[in-house]
């Protein structure tokens, strides 16, 4: 079983990251850009064959024309089994940093919200089999490549593995726009899974009732909440200064 990777970015990645399998890459045509000649020397140098094909026949292989003149016949994204990760948490990591997203059904969102969490220090992302968008081709292409090196876990019953975390001595914080906590008073330096909802009603009720903290991300003005990558943006990178000791020293 094989997908269609494509973009400069998501195939690039791919070959680098060395985590899937890749049949062949295939590229338009006619003159390479730079950019392809580059995605073309590494995937030679890994040993997968490329292939030049006509524009038509390579938006036809990607299905969509944004596929910036490359794409990859590869194997499926390798998740992560949820149960061979919890005994990590206190033997090889005693201050975790998981993020758990609840019913994020957007692939531009979940796109977003890897990158962020790959350059925020997230070491395990936690998705719910059903309701949510999965680690696809079009999830990696809006993370510009940031999928193929995410720890990724999915699993069936988000409450359950919420308690699961919390007797391994996580912290189970979620983001809520009514939440009772300020997110930039709360300590988040610890063993902590941080928990964003979906798009259009956040964090369901059951989930929010394993959460021991609900934090809201301060703002002004009429719009009611920001978008959920952004909103996770701000609790990733909160949690990455306080983690990493970082403080504004002003100019």
């Amino acid at each position: 079983m094989t997908e269609i990777l494509y973009g400069i970015h998501p195939v690039l990645e791919a070959i680098q990251a060395r985590r899937r399998d890749i049949i062949r890459i295939h590229v338009s045509s006619g003159r390479r850009s730079r950019r392809i000649q580059v995605v073309a020397a590494r995937a030679e140098a890994r040993g997968i064959p490329v292939v030049e094909i006509g524009v038509d026949r390579l938006r036809t292989l990607a299905g969509t024309p944004r596929h910036q003149g490359v794409c990859a016949h590869a194997a499926p994204f390798p998740y992560t089994g949820f149960d061979g990760l919890l005994p990590a948490v206190s033997a090889d990591n005693p201050v975790p940093f998981w993020l758990v997203l609840d019913s994020i059904q957007d692939p531009h969102n979940l796109g977003a919200l890897l990158r962020t969490a790959l350059c925020a220090g997230i070491d395990v992302i936690v998705l719910p089999k059903d309701r949510s968008a999965s680690a696809t081709p079009a999830v990696s292409k809006a993370s510009a490549g940031a999928l193929e090196y995410c720890r990724l876990t999915r699993v069936t019953n988000l409450s359950r593995a919420l308690s699961a975390m919390q007797e391994r001595g996580m912290w189970i914080v979620g983001l809520d726009s009514r939440g009772a906590e300020d997110l930039f008073r709360v300590d988040l330096t610890g063993p902590v899974a941080l928990v964003i909802g979906g798009e259009e009603r956040g964090v369901r009720p059951l989930v929010k009732q394993h959460c021991d903290h609900l934090l809201a991300v301060p703002q002004v003005g009429p719009v009611g909440s920001l978008n959920a990558s952004v909103a996770g943006g701000v609790a990733m990178y909160e949690a990455y200064r306080q983690r990493n000791k970082l403080v504004h020293k002003p100019v």
